[in-house]
C-alpha cells in the first residue's frame, strides 16, 4: 500500500500501476521529506517531479504545503494512475505533464522550480540521467534542491557542473543523491 505520509492528505492511499513502476516506499519518503523540510521551506514552493509514476513525491510535497507540483510521466499505464491519484486527492496546484522527461525539459518552464525530484527507472542509463539533469538547469534557479533516487546497484551518474553535489543516503536498496544548483555567473 502506497499512501501520502503527512500533511493535508496524510494517510490517503495512492493507486499503483500493476507493473512497470516502483513507487518510493513510505519509509524512504518519510526520511526524504524530513530532510527536505529541515533544508527548505515547502510552504509555497514550486516542485517538479520527474519520472513521476504514481505521483507520490510531488503529491506528498503538495500535501505538506507546496503551492505547485508539475508531475512528468511518459508511461501510459502510469500516466492513467497518476491522473487518477491527482483527481482523487484533489490537491490544488497539481499539473500533469505527459511525455518523456527529455522532451518536456526541452521546452521552457513557466517559472523556475525550488525543488526537483527525479526518480527514473532504475534501468535508465547513467548518461541519459546526466543529460536530463543538464537540461533541467534551465528549469531551476540558484539554490534549487535536486534529489535523485536510484538503486544502490545502479551505475553511478555524473552531476553536471552547474550542480553542487551533496550527501548520498541509502535506505535498503534505494539511494537518494542530493545536490543544489550553484550561483550562475
Amino acid at each position: 500500500m502506497t499512501r501520502i505520509v503527512a500533511g493535508t492528505a496524510g494517510g490517503r492511499q495512492l493507486a499503483v500501476p500493476r507493473r512497470g513502476t516502483r513507487p518510493t516506499s513510505d519509509r524512504v519518503r518519510e526520511a526524504l521529506f524530513s530532510a527536505v523540510e529541515a533544508a527548505l521551506d515547502l510552504d509555497g514552493a514550486r516542485v517538479l517531479d520527474l519520472y513521476a509514476g504514481t505521483g507520490a513525491l510531488g503529491l506528498e510535497a503538495l500535501s505538506r504545503g507546496a503551492a505547485h507540483a508539475t508531475l512528468v510521466e511518459s508511461d501510459g499505464g502510469a500516466l492513467a494512475v497518476l491522473r487518477r491519484n491527482v483527481a482523487a486527492l484533489g490537491l490544488a496546484g497539481a499539473v500533469v505533464r505527459p511525455g518523456k522527461v527529455a522532451t518536456v525539459l526541452a521546452t521552457p518552464p513557466d517559472q523556475p522550480y525550488d525543488l526537483v525530484f527525479a526518480d527514473p527507472p532504475y534501468a535508465l542509463p547513467a548518461g541519459a540521467l546526466s543529460a536530463d539533469l543538464t537540461a533541467l538547469v534551465a528549469w531551476t534557479r540558484p539554490g534549487t534542491a535536486v534529489v535523485v533516487e536510484r538503486a544502490k546497484r545502479s551505475p553511478e551518474f555524473t552531476w553536471p557542473p552547474e550542480y553542487e553535489p551533496g550527501r548520498v543516503r541509502h535506505y535498503g536498496d534505494t539511494s537518494l543523491h542530493w545536490a543544489h544548483l550553484g550561483d550562475r555567473v
